[in-house]
């Protein structure tokens, strides 16, 4: 048990030369009883540009009203957020990955710098969620993190649709096989409210990923967004937080390697995004936990996939949670032997003890045993070869194509490719090369949806694939390699790549492969020589200035 609740407040606001930050904290509502509980901080990344976040202020007025009942004063403050699906496409994206540094340096910075004793942070949008716990992770202080939740399914055509079903009807619509007015109506009724894009794309991706490495309580994180439900277990993140800190639990009791092998497990087995890659190579960094682009490969091998989720299965994160939740999909993994049962969460119980909780839906066809699953081992794998000799990443659920060889059409930046497939320039066997477009040459490392959407909406989807130095979004689906590393501005061999080069994806034997020989390989990579940096001023050209390669996590 902690000895002193308020062992960083303390300082604060305590004595008579803290008369004048009492003074001002007098000013925003505080009175004399208040300076001597904890100070809590409610880190939010509320905002009104993305549905993802939309709702957080009124999480965060449930989870102060929780912290007060607990005895805790809350003290609410905001960060940023970048809508992937927004931006997606445009000279924006490039700011999505970047944004996930500024999270997590913003909340580190206030909470440092007015002496917080506790934090309770508030994701929704993709790079939030990673941010936050990065956060959390650097700051070692009771905490937890609760996400806002998933957006319900729109409903078009007589079936549920997502943001998915939008960016793949530009493909379709271009090849004209949808209407003007069913584009309209597909896009009016795709996003019907607040909440985070509602497939197993990256935002519930991280959200479960995160529960099973015990820094969000389990279950909390899987309520969508307007759920009755999600009300209550905001006000209990305000009792837990306090908890927490009564018990000086901190980040790094509860995320360890185990409990990064855990969430692992949970992206492979509901076959999530490949960006979790990214993030949890992140987590791992910050808490100073060595993890491997390689380990990822190795959970993946032993754990199934049994969840039917969108981007390649059926079902929505709104479906999921009705049929039994995220502490279901860890019973699953429990019984068979395959979680980490000992790992110890926020909630002050092991992963273990949550997932017997479990309660399952009768009839529900969104989970599969574990002894019959969709798929014997789990949604992504590690790939390297002389075209990624650091690594890659290819998410294999939704599809059972495994090995492709063909011609490759180079593209210089994402715009240039999807003008391509838009104009019906991209065929049947070819290998799609977008470079260029990695942390440091991007900069920011944008995820290529809308190319990889228009690939599948124009009927190319299981005879096309795609490489790239950047990212896909979880909503990406078909033979996809991205974070291909080194990157292309590094001088990483898809730098030299040609076009009509063949190049050859070999999932089986985990290889990607430029088919030339070593020495043209290494004729083209002497003659490269470096672009100059896309900016030279701003946020931009310091992140490509200090951020890593994406096989240790894109980090700066």
């Amino acid at each position: 048990m902690a000895s002193d609740l308020k062992h960083k407040s303390r300082e604060l606001t305590e004595g008579p030369g803290r008369a004048p930050a009492r003074a001002m904290l007098r000013a925003v509502g505080l009175r004399d009883e208040d300076f001597a509980k904890p100070l809590v901080a409610v880190a939010n990344t509320w905002s009104e540009v993305t549905p993802c976040n939309f709702h957080l202020r009124d999480i965060a007025e449930q989870v102060k009203a929780g912290i007060r009942e607990a005895g805790g004063v809350p003290l609410e403050f905001n960060s940023v957020v970048v809508s992937d699906g927004i931006s997606m496409g445009t000279e924006g994206m490039k700011t999505s990955l970047i944004s996930r540094e500024v999270v997590a340096d913003s909340i580190e910075l206030v909470v440092r710098g007015h002496l917080f004793d506790a934090v309770v942070a508030l994701s929704g949008c993709d790079k939030t969620i990673p941010g936050t716990v990065m956060a959390l992770a650097r700051l070692n202080l009771p905490s937890l993190m609760l996400y806002g939740g998933s957006i319900m399914p729109g409903r078009f055509q007589g079936r549920n649709v997502s943001i998915q079903e939008v960016f793949e009807a530009v493909g379709a619509h271009a090849r004209g096989t949808m209407s003007d007015a069913e584009l309209h109506d597909l896009e009016s009724e795709a996003c019907p409210g607040a909440g985070a894009c509602g497939g197993q794309f990256t935002a519930n991706t991280m959200s479960i990923a995160f529960e099973f490495l015990g820094i969000s309580p389990m279950g909390f994180n899987g309520v969508p967004a307007l759920d009755p439900q999600k009300e209550s277990v905001s006000v209990q993140c305000g009792h837990l937080v306090m908890d927490l800190l009564k018990r000086d639990l901190r980040p790094k009791d509860i995320i360890t390697r185990d409990a990064l092998e855990n969430a692992i497990a949970a992206v492979a087995s509901t076959g999530g995004s490949t960006n979790a890659v990214l993030h949890l190579l992140a987590v791992a960094h910050e808490i100073g936990v060595a993890l491997d682009i390689d380990d990822f490969d190795a959970v993946n091998q032993r754990i199934p996939l049994i969840a039917d989720l969108k981007p390649g299965g059926r079902y929505m994160a709104a479906d999921l949670y009705q049929a039994g939740g995220t502490r279901l999909v860890a019973k699953r993994l429990l019984e068979s032997g395959l979680l980490k049962g000992q790992c110890l969460t926020v909630t002050g119980r092991t992963i273990g003890e949550e997932a017997q909780t479990a309660s399952e839906t009768p009839g529900q066809k969104v989970l599969y045993p574990a002894e019959s699953p969709i798929k014997a081992t789990g949604g992504m794998v590690i790939l390297h070869g002389n075209l990624a000799p650091d690594g890659c990443v290819v998410k294999v659920a939704g599809h059972n194509k495994l090995t492709h060889t063909g011609p490759a059409k180079v593209f210089e930046c994402e715009e240039d490719a999807f003008a391509a497939v838009q104009n019906g320039k991209i065929s049947d066997g070819d290998v799609v090369v977008i470079r260029y477009e990695g942390p440091q040459g991007g900069p920011g490392m944008r995820e290529m949806l809308g190319v990889t959407s228009a690939i599948v909406g124009a009927g190319l989807g299981e005879t096309v694939a795609l490489l790239t130095d950047g990212r896909f979004s979880g909503a990406t689906h078909g033979l996809m390699a991205g974070h291909v590393t080194p990157e292309a501005t590094k001088g990483g061999p898809i730098a030299v790549v040609q076009n009509g080069d063949m190049i050859t994806f070999d999932v089986p034997n985990r290889r990607l492969d430029l088919m030339i020989s070593t020495d043209e390989m290494d004729a083209r990579l002497q003659q490269w020589t470096a672009p100059p940096p896309k900016y030279t001023s701003g946020v931009l050209a310091k992140y490509a200035h200090a951020v890593s390669s994406a096989s240790k996590g894109a980090v700066t």
